[in-house]
């Protein structure tokens, strides 16, 4: 027996795309959109972990047999050979990309004595690059033998020439050629005659510096360097690298007099003979 609905009529279910009543207590579903967006995250992301795991399977499989070294190319030498270079750095054509050390090579490559610092460069897929600067000789020392050792600001032997090039003024000096190296004197020539103007810095022949007494700190006696430049025929007391712009203006008025000797080691009083 059917029952009736109110009204007199059948009672009827739910037709098609009718909202079904869920039970109480029920959390809402959320929207079919949002459900799909969920879905598609997680594919990707699933999709993406495969990626990368296949990515690191693939590299420990092959990439020390892909990624080698093939070439290596050296710049900035003048003074050693791109074969003595890469002789130091000892980077076997074949060797992984990911085994070159390129702090271990650039201490190779530094201990060159001609070789002032070193870049090191890993270009993948196959490629390293050593770029080489040089040490620069600013003075030149004459051993025994009448040889000339060209000397760069750090006080190392760059090289040897049997004469002494014009460039560079003759150091006067007892130090003995591993003695120089790290020497404050030598240093503070370098930096002398690096501040020198450009006239005056071709013209200086010879140079000389000596420890002088500058006065004392809790009765403890302190020294400085005193550099002094002979110029054709003029002695020049430059002192300390320090105050080199008004020593420069001072040398450019007192020197057109052709005076013999210049001390500017105290700029604002200088002696002149």
């Amino acid at each position: 027996m059917t029952a009736a609905a109110p009204g007199g009529g059948p009672s009827a279910g739910p037709g098609p795309g009718a909202a079904t009543e869920a039970p109480p207590g029920t959390p809402p579903r959320p929207p079919a959109r949002a459900r799909r967006r969920r879905v598609s995250w997680r594919t990707r992301f699933f999709a993406l972990a495969a990626v990368a795991v296949i990515a690191a399977v693939a590299w420990v499989l092959l990439g020390d047999r892909v990624f080698v070294v093939r070439s290596i190319s050296v710049t900035g030498t003048r003074l050693v050979t791109s074969e003595q270079v890469l002789e130091a750095a000892d980077i076997p054509i074949g060797t992984p990309l990911s085994q070159v050390d390129a702090g271990t090579v650039t201490r190779r490559v530094e201990g060159i004595r001609q070789v002032a610092s070193a870049t090191v460069s890993v270009d993948w897929p196959d490629h390293v690059t050593i770029a080489v600067t040089e040490r620069v000789p600013v003075i030149a020392v004459r051993m025994a033998d009448g040889r000339y050792d060209l000397v760069d600001k750090a006080g190392v032997i760059v090289q040897s020439a049997a004469a002494r090039p014009a460039a560079l003024p003759l150091l006067a000096t007892s130090l003995s050629g591993a003695a120089m190296r790290g020497d404050p004197g030598v240093a503070a020539v370098a930096a002398v005659l690096a501040e020198l103007s450009p006239s005056l810095q071709s013209a200086v022949e010879s140079v000389s510096v000596a420890q002088v007494p500058t006065g004392s700190v809790n009765g403890t006696f302190t020294e400085s360097e005193q550099v002094t430049l002979s110029v054709k025929g003029a002695t020049i007391v430059w002192g300390d690298p320090s105050n080199a712009a008004a020593k420069n203006r001072e040398l450019q008025i007192v020197l057109k007099n052709g005076v013999s000797y210049v001390n500017v080691s105290a700029p604002t009083t200088v002696v002149t003979r």
